[in-house]
C-alpha cells in the first residue's frame, strides 16, 4: 500500500463510478460490486495523488557541460542556407574536444530525433510544436568527446515513419545525385548532406531501414549495428526492440571511426547491457581490408524477390562476386524464413509503435524526454489530422491489432526469435550474408499535399524494406555499401546509386567493416554503371 494512503486523499480527482467506467472500456461491465465501489474510488484517488506528487518533483536529466561544449549560432536555416531542398532542421556549431582523437577534424550532423540541449526538435512533424531538449543524447556527447564538430540537425521523416523523403512537415529532401528523386528515409537529410559531400558523418537511427535505405539511395556507407551496441539515450524512440543508432559516411573507415567513438555500454540504457565497455572497441585499428578465407552467402530470397529490379539485382550480384576475386568463398544460400521478415516486423512495429506514440511504452530502464512526452500528449483531432498518412496508418493499425488480436504480439515476438535463431544457425556456416539493400534505386519524390489520397502518399515507400526490416527484428548488424549505379524505373536515362547489404552474426561488426573496406579498396563504385542509357548507346555507336 502506498504511504500516501495514510495522507488525506483528494477524492475530487476521481468521480464516483470512474473505476467502473475504466473497466467498462475493456469489456468488464460487472467487475465491482456496489458495496465495494467507494473503496475502489478511494484507492484510485490515492494513486492519482501519487501521480500528482511525481509530476511535481524536479525531473532528472543527464548532465551536460555547455561550458566545454557551448552551442553557437543555433538557427533554423533560411532558404539560402538549405541544401538538397530542405535537408537541415537546425544549423549550429559545437566544437569537439581538443583532446579528442578519433573524430578530430570530422564534421558530424545528427538526425532530428537525436537530442541536443538547447536545440529545438521537430521529429519531422508539425502536428505538435517543437520541443527543446535539456540534455544531449549519449551519442552526441561521445562524438564531441572524440573531437568531432557537430554542425547541425538534419531532417527526419514524419515521426520517423517513412522511407520516403517527402513526408516531413519541414519540407522535401532531394537526392544529392538527381534533384527530384528520393533521398530515402527516415534519415533523409543526413544521407543527403553526407552523400553530397557537405558533411563527413551523420548519426542516424534505424528501426526498419532508416539508416540503410537512405544510404543506399544516396551513395553512403550506412551501418545499423547489433541491437544495443550504440546507446539510444536521448533519441526519440519508436520501439525499444527496433531501436538502433549508427553512422552514415562516404567511406567504411569513417563509419568505423564513428562506431568506435559512439558505441559501448551506457549506464542509462538497458539495451546496451550486453555491449562492450565504451572506448574498448577497436573497429578502426582492426580494419584489415582482407576477406581471404571468408565464407560469404548470397541470399537467394534477398535477390529473387519479385520486387527486386533486374538492374539492381545484376549490379549487386556483380559486386558480390568481386569478393570471390579478393579471396573469399561465395555461394548462394537459402533461408525461406527471410520472406516472413516483413510480416513479423509489421505487426511488431505497429503494436509497439502505437503504444509509444500514445505514451504507453513501458518496461525499459533509461532516461526519457519528458518534454517530448508532454508535448505530444494527449492526441487531439487537430494534432492527428496534421500527421502524414504513414504515421496515421501506424496508429490506426496498432489500435485495431490490439483490439482484435489479443496475444498476437506475443506470437509475433516468438516468430522474431525464430528468425533470429535461424540466422544465427546460418552464421555458423557463413561469415557474412549479402543481398540488395533496397529492391530498386531511389524513386521520384511525390509532391504530396494534405488532402491527397493516403494510398498515393504511401506508394513510393511500399516494398523498400523487404531486405532491411527483418534485421531490426533480429538485431543483427547490417551495412549498406554503395556498389554502382542503376537506371531509374521512372527514367532510364537517370542513374542512381545502388546499395549492397552486408549482414553479419550478432556483434560481428568487425567482419562487416573489413569486407566493406576490401570491396571499397578494390573498386571505384562511382565508375560502375554511371553512364546513362543514352550515353551508353552513343558510345556503342562510336
Amino acid at each position: 500500500m502506498s504511504v500516501f494512503f495514510d495522507s488525506p486523499i483528494s477524492e475530487d480527482l476521481v468521480a464516483a463510478g470512474d473505476a467502473e467506467l475504466l473497466l467498462t472500456n475493456i469489456g468488464i461491465s460487472d467487475g465491482i460490486s456496489t458495496k465495494d465501489s467507494s473503496d475502489y474510488r478511494q484507492l484510485l484517488a490515492a494513486v492519482h495523488d501519487v501521480a500528482e506528487h511525481i509530476l511535481q518533483l524536479p525531473d532528472y536529466v543527464a548532465p551536460i557541460d555547455t561550458q566545454m561544449y557551448p552551442r553557437r549560432q543555433v538557427r533554423r536555416p533560411s532558404r539560402s542556407e538549405q541544401d538538397y531542398g530542405n535537408a537541415w532542421a537546425h544549423k549550429f556549431h559545437i566544437a569537439g574536444s581538443p583532446a579528442g582523437e578519433l573524430l578530430r577534424g570530422k564534421t558530424v550532423c545528427l538526425k532530428d530525433n537525436i537530442a541536443v540541449a538547447g536545440v529545438p526538435q521537430f521529429f519531422g512533424t508539425d502536428a505538435i510544436p517543437p520541443w527543446t531538449p535539456e540534455a544531449d543524447a549519449t551519442v552526441v556527447r561521445r562524438a564531441l568527446d572524440a573531437g568531432a564538430d557537430v554542425v547541425g540537425t538534419t531532417i527526419c521523416e514524419n515521426f520517423c515513419n517513412s522511407t520516403s523523403s517527402f513526408t516531413s512537415a519541414q519540407g522535401t529532401v532531394h537526392n544529392p545525385y538527381v534533384l527530384g528523386y528520393s533521398a530515402g528515409g527516415s534519415t533523409s537529410g543526413g544521407a543527403a548532406v553526407v552523400g553530397g559531400g557537405l558533411v563527413d558523418i551523420a548519426i542516424g537511427a534505424d528501426q526498419g531501414g532508416s539508416i540503410r535505405v537512405p544510404s543506399s539511395f544516396c551513395g553512403c556507407v550506412g551501418l545499423k549495428p547489433t541491437h544495443g551496441l550504440v546507446p539510444y539515450t536521448g533519441i526519440s524512440s519508436g520501439d525499444a526492440i527496433n531501436d538502433h543508432a549508427g553512422p552514415l559516411a562516404r567511406s567504411v573507415r569513417d563509419v568505423a571511426l564513428c562506431l568506435d567513438a559512439i558505441s559501448g555500454r551506457d549506464d542509462y540504457d538497458d539495451r546496451t547491457l550486453g555491449a562492450p565497455l565504451h572506448s574498448s572497441t577497436q573497429y578502426t585499428p582492426g580494419l584489415s581490408g582482407c576477406v581471404k578465407g571468408l565464407r560469404i552467402g548470397l541470399l537467394k530470397e534477398g535477390f529473387e524477390h519479385r520486387l527486386v529490379n533486374e538492374h539492381v539485382r545484376a549490379t549487386v550480384l556483380s559486386a558480390a562476386l568481386s569478393f570471390e576475386r579478393l579471396g573469399a568463398t561465395v555461394n548462394e544460400v537459402s533461408l525461406p524464413l527471410h520472406l516472413e521478415g516483413p510480416a513479423v516486423w509489421t505487426i511488431q512495429q505497429r503494436i509497439a509503435g502505437t503504444l509509444g506514440m500514445m505514451g504507453f511504452a513501458h518496461g525499459r530502464r533509461g532516461l526519457f524526454s519528458t518534454a517530448y512526452e508532454a508535448t505530444r500528449q494527449p492526441w487531439t483531432n487537430e494534432s492527428f489530422k496534421k500527421l502524414f498518412p504513414s504515421t496515421k496508418n501506424t496508429m490506426i493499425n496498432g489500435l485495431s491489432l490490439m483490439q482484435n488480436y489479443p496475444g498476437l504480439y506475443a506470437k509475433t515476438m516468438n516468430l522474431a526469435q525464430q528468425l533470429r535463431d535461424a540466422y544465427e544457425k546460418l552464421f555458423k556456416e557463413y561469415d557474412l550474408i549479402i543481398m540488395p539493400t533496397t529492391p530498386f534505386v531511389a524513386p521520384p519524390n511525390v509532391d504530396w499535399e494534405r488532402g491527397d489520397p493516403p494510398i498515393e502518399a504511401l506508394k513510393p515507400s511500399m516494398g523498400i524494406t523487404i531486405n532491411t526490416a527483418i534485421f531490426n527484428v533480429t538485431g543483427h548488424p547490417a551495412m549498406s555499401l554503395p556498389v554502382g549505379f542503376a537506371p531509374s524505373s521512372a527514367d532510364a536515362d537517370v542513374r542512381l546509386p545502388v546499395g549492397l547489404q552486408i549482414v553479419g552474426g550478432l556483434w560481428q561488426e568487425q567482419q562487416i567493416l573489413n569486407a566493406g573496406l576490401a570491396w571499397e579498396s578494390a573498386n571505384d563504385w562511382k565508375e560502375i554503371g554511371s553512364a546513362s542509357t543514352r550515353e551508353q548507346k552513343a558510345s556503342l555507336k562510336l
